[in-house]
Order: C-alpha cells, then structure tokens, then sequence
C-alpha cells in the first residue's frame, strides 16, 4: 500500500536525557545500605563456599579429578565473593565504614585483592569512565580508530593480541590476580601500599593453612582452577559492560550522567547468573550511582 506523504509519520525527537539533580532525586531512597540483606548475602555466599571447601577435601581421598569441577564452581561463587567486596569498597554494603572495611578485607583475602589499592584504582575507574583524555587506570585498553591506524606495525599487533580470547579472558585475569595485585601501582598513597602488602601476609597465611588441610599441590591446583573462573568470569563482565558498539566515549563534552547510562551497559543475565554475579549486569545503574548496593540495583534496573 502507498502512503502519501501527508500520511508519513515525522521520527520522534529523542528527549533530553534528565539531568544530574534529576538522577539524584529519582534515586536517592535507593542508596541505603541494609544491614539484613548485607548479612543473608555474606551467609548465602560464603556458607556455600566453606561447603564446597569441605566437599573438596573429602574427594581428594578418591581422586583430585573429582576435587576439580567443584573448584570450578566455587570460581563462579568467587565472583559474588568479589561483588561484596567491590560494594564494600564503595561503601554501600553496610551503613559501619569498619564493617565494610572489615568485610572487604576478607573478601579480598579471598579474591587475591587488596583493598584499599583496589578502592582506589575502581574510584579513578567510575570517576573516568569513558573519557578519551583520561583512559589508563581501571580499564581495558582501549584505542580509537585514528589512534590505531596511526600506530606502529608493533603496538597494532599488541593491541589485537590483548584482545584475544585467549589473552583477554584466560591469561590476563591470571597475571591480574595471582601476579599484579601482589605489587603496588605507581601513585599510590603509603596507606594503599601497605593494604598490598598485608594483603599478601593474609593470603600467604591462607594458603599455609589451606595447603596443610588439603595438601599443598592439590591446593594449589585447586585454587588455581577457582582463580582462573573466577577471573575470567570478571573480566568477561567488565569488559561487556564498557565495550560494545556506540558505546559512550567523548573528550572535552564528558558527562557523568552520559557516561553512566550510554557508556556503561545493562546485562541482562538469566536469574541464576545475576544472583552469582551480584547484579553487576545492571552496570548503568552502578555507575549511575555506586552508594546503590547491588539488591537495589535490580530493583532500579527493572524499572
């Protein structure tokens, strides 16, 4: 059927995206942190994982083949470790600044993380997000079109070859966490440093202890095989929820309120998976506002 043009509909003008003041007030009654729901969080994440500890050495008497595939899972449930641990650094999983202090520092014991360094670098991570003369700290390397075509034959093939599947999600997220979060970056402040270096003492004391339960080789292989899902999971996720066509990138006109909901994206993941995962998916609304504790992230992001 033709249509004249009298009959054409004229596109829609997208409106203006609501403004930093307007954000604020839509979600201000969600960053409270609950103390309840931060508590059955830690129970129901943390009780599985001794569980599957436990089920790990009474396997080892049979076989450590058959010790493996739980490591595996208890990698999975490392990255709901990881999300405590992350809002714990941003202050949003209990009200008490010492009980998320408290609690981060376990959780990083138990993810390879350092705290404090970590707060730090995640801070200058949302503070940047997406802005071209700021990329370096938190990120995935990331180049623009011209600045590849102009670069060397060399740095052309280094930056495919970090991009790699291989290199991405398997050998990087090992060198991140069983390697690079054992040094300090350059600027860090003397506090930031020593959480690197009492991160170490409290991982070396784990290790000692776990490797005299379960004995040292097969808990070294066991704790690898969770490293290496638990790292290659998160890496998976932030990298999706930064890099992915049109995504937000922009110098001079950078916007916090832009950045956070064109920049970052919502993952919408299978129920299960958005419960291992913390609800990091709902990633626009973390940035949106980082005080809002990941429950409540689900909440706004089904709106």
């Amino acid at each position: 059927m033709n249509l004249d043009d009298s009959t054409v509909a004229e596109p829609r003008a997208r409106p203006p995206l609501p403004s930093i003041a307007e954000w604020k007030e839509a979600i201000a009654p969600y960053q409270e942190p609950s103390t309840w729901r931060a508590l059955v969080q830690i129970a129901d994440t943390l009780g599985p994982l001794v569980l599957l500890w436990y089920l790990m050495s009474l396997s080892l008497s049979v076989s450590l083949w058959l010790a493996m595939p739980l490591a595996a899972i208890a990698g999975v449930l490392l990255v709901r470790v990881f999300i405590i641990f992350h809002d714990c650094g941003h202050g949003s999983f209990f009200r008490s600044r010492l009980a998320n202090d408290v609690t981060g520092f376990v959780a990083g014991m138990l993810t390879f993380t350092p705290y404090y360094h970590w707060r730090w670098q995640h801070a200058q991570h949302h503070a940047t997000a997406g802005h071209l003369d700021q990329r370096g700290t938190g990120d995935v390397w990331t180049m623009t079109v011209q600045e590849y075509l102009e670069a060397s034959r060399w740095k052309r093939f280094a930056y495919r070859l970090a991009r790699n599947p291989y290199v991405l999600f398997v050998l990087a997220p090992l060198y991140l966490f069983v390697i690079r979060q054992r040094i300090p970056a350059s600027g860090a402040s003397r506090r930031e440093r020593h959480s690197v270096w009492w991160m170490n003492l409290a991982i070396a004391a784990m290790a000692v202890a776990l490797g005299a339960w379960l004995g040292f080789v097969p808990y070294l292989v066991l704790q690898l095989i969770a490293i290496a899902v638990a790292g290659a999971s998160g890496v998976w996720l932030f990298y999706v929820q930064h890099q992915f066509e049109d995504a937000y990138w922009e110098r001079e006109d950078w916007d916090y309120t832009a950045a956070a909901l064109k920049g970052s994206s919502f993952y919408k993941l299978p129920r299960i998976l958005q419960w291992f995962s913390g609800n990091i998916g709902f990633h626009h609304v973390h940035h949106l506002s980082p005080r809002i504790p990941k429950n409540h992230c689900r909440i706004l992001g089904s709106l």
